[in-house]
């Protein structure tokens, strides 16, 4: 009889632990609610990566110590290198919703893996909000989609615009990458640029990785443009600007918020003065950005770049959402958390007020900077309106 009463025990308690829900989607905790990261943490761009979770890390810190969910329950923070790999940022996306159970997404850090994990997070009912995906389609994917950066679609605007009317550019020679976010920035900035009365008279191709560009340096020389425009990741164009310099190209060179990465002072510091960029607008300085900035550097031995104060408001934002969520229902509903982002009204982030338009974009400006030796020089903030480029500072 006391052996029965024990099995029939053991069975109950298996039973239990069995039907016990785990932490999904509408259910309640039975632990710590995750959040994902999806970025490049090794590779050749594993920069951008590493700086942008950093932040997100740096935020969680922040919400756990101050109690997390109610004072008792801090958030996870899970972390997937997609080495800027469409595939593995697939299976990455797989293993935070399958087995990890997230309620959130911050990243992908590059545009094609966003496209891909955009898809996913929608179907899946998974808000995302990426620091640094800026192809003007990734908010077409869905309702699901955010963003923390600016658009393409305006910084092309602007930096079409700004080329032809504050430059004086006439015609532009571009070396982009065959990947979503070089090639979607190299359109824009084409569709402006011609817009407004330019003309690109050449552009080449390469792909991302590739070491060598001179065979198409050589044949932009040929060109004879004014400026070579030059949309790409870090990587590339540190080594584009060295091997300009060593065909003897004068060519001043304009580029794209990718160069806002401090990175590329590290790589091609001899090569980056005159150099022209559209990047993040400035903000006013601000106590709340210092002090990020401050704790940023001294805990991690670097300053953060654009893209991982961008994650850092996207992670704050995520946070304050689930918590307003929570705070009402007890639960981590992915619906309620996607709907609470959505609702986001002039956020103060390190970045500045941060609100969402209705498609998920960011509201923003656009920056524009020269680099004087290895010092970006700020230009003044600009917008497009009606076709027509204003300064707004």
């Amino acid at each position: 009889m006391k052996k029965s009463l024990y099995v029939f025990v053991a069975l109950v308690a298996l039973f239990a632990l069995v039907a016990t829900p785990m932490f999904a989607q509408g259910g309640g905790e039975a632990s710590s609610p995750k959040i994902g990261f999806i970025g490049p943490m090794t590779g050749d761009n594993a920069n951008y990566g590493v700086l942008s979770n950093n932040s997100a890390m740096l935020a969680v810190q922040h919400f756990n110590a101050k109690g997390g969910f109610d004072g008792k329950l801090p958030v996870v923070l899970v972390t997937e290198d997609s080495e800027g790999n469409v595939e593995k940022g697939l299976s990455a996306i797989e293993k935070l919703s399958s087995a990890d159970k997230i309620v959130g997404l911050v990243g992908p850090v590059f545009t094609g893996t966003t496209f891909a994990v955009g898809e996913r997070v929608q179907n899946e009912g998974i808000v995302m909000l990426s620091p640094s995906a800026t192809h003007a389609d990734i908010t077409a994917i869905g309702d699901y989609v955010f963003r923390t950066v600016v658009s393409d679609g305006l910084q092309g605007e602007v930096a079409g615009h700004y080329f032809y009317e504050n430059l004086g550019l006439r015609t532009i020679g571009v070396l982009y990458a065959k990947n979503d976010y070089s090639q979607g920035l190299y359109e824009g900035m084409t569709a402006s640029f011609e817009a407004a009365g330019g003309k690109v008279t050449i552009a080449e191709a390469c792909q991302v990785g590739d070491k060598d560009f001179k065979t198409q340096l050589t044949k932009i020389r040929s060109a004879n443009p004014d400026a070579i425009y030059i949309p790409n990741y870090t990587a590339e164009m540190a080594q584009i600007l060295e091997q300009a310099r060593q065909l003897g190209i004068k060519t001043p060179f304009v580029s794209c918020d990718g160069f806002s990465n401090p990175d590329i002072y590290n790589l091609a510091g001899n090569f980056t003065d005159g150099v022209v960029y559209v990047g993040p607008a400035k903000v006013k300085e601000s106590k709340k950005y210092s002090d990020f900035v401050a704790e940023y550097t001294a805990k991690y031995g670097v300053g953060p770049d654009s893209f991982a104060t961008n994650a850092y408001d996207g992670t704050n934002i995520l946070l304050a959402a689930m918590n307003t969520v929570y705070k009402k229902t007890g639960k981590f509903d992915r619906k309620a958390v996607r709907d609470a982002v959505a609702a986001t009204k002039d956020y103060d982030g390190v970045s500045g007020i941060v609100n969402f338009a209705d498609n998920g974009d960011l509201v923003a400006y656009q920056g524009l900077y020269k680099v004087n030796g290895t010092t970006p020089e700020y230009l003044g903030t600009y917008t497009v309106v009606d076709g027509k480029l204003i300064q707004i500072d």
